[in-house]
């Protein structure tokens, strides 16, 4: 006979692990796009998985092969996730992210910033342990275009720094020597 507290306990303590899980994975494919990385946005989804970005639509192979390599009209991305909305079921979830996307665009008359205002909707599937995306879907609420791109090689606010803080993420993270690779979902 099984206590229905410790079961309940069980229960609870899964689902608070399952969220987790879910934010983790999240938060792997946010940092492998914007260091054009492909094994960490591989562990974010599963190989029949789906991207409908509306300005790429495909499977999960050929949303690799154009992410990765990326533009090189977009040297430098940030994506900044807001809070998730779970609807959390035994193996199926379906999660509303906002994301605050910032890319650095090269245009004929130079660099441009721009911001994105919107949300990823994703089915995520949970096999064995393990969670991540099944499906993606991309809603924008807004766009700005922050006009001339700000050159921080000379330094900030007049401050001259190191040249290794200011690389792009796209190319030589120097956070990924000095973090390894934390999010990998076989560590």
């Amino acid at each position: 006979m099984t206590d229905p507290e410790a079961s309940a306990s069980s229960h609870i303590l899964t689902e608070l692990l399952d969220r987790e899980k879910i934010r983790d994975c999240l938060a792997r494919l946010a940092r492998g796009e914007d260091r054009r990385n492909a094994e960490l946005i591989t562990c974010a989804y599963w190989p029949t998985a789906v991207v409908d970005l509306g300005i790429f639509t495909g499977t999960f192979d050929e949303y690799l092969a154009w992410v990765v390599p990326g533009s090189p009209d977009i040297p430098v991305t940030q994506h900044v996730l807001g809070q998730h909305l779970i609807d959390l079921h035994p193996d199926t979830a379906i999660v509303e992210t906002p994301v605050l996307a910032y890319h650095r665009v090269t245009a004929p008359e130079g660099e441009r910033d721009t911001v994105i205002g919107g949300r990823y909707i994703d089915w995520m599937d949970k096999i064995g342990d393990e969670w991540r995306i099944a499906h993606r879907t991309m809603l924008y609420d807004w766009c700005h275009d922050l006009g001339q791109a700000t050159c921080w090689a000379a330094g900030l606010m007049g401050m001259p720094f190191d040249q290794d803080h200011y690389v792009g993420r796209a190319h030589h993270d120097p956070s990924e020597h000095l973090l390894g690779d934390p999010w990998r979902a076989d560590t």
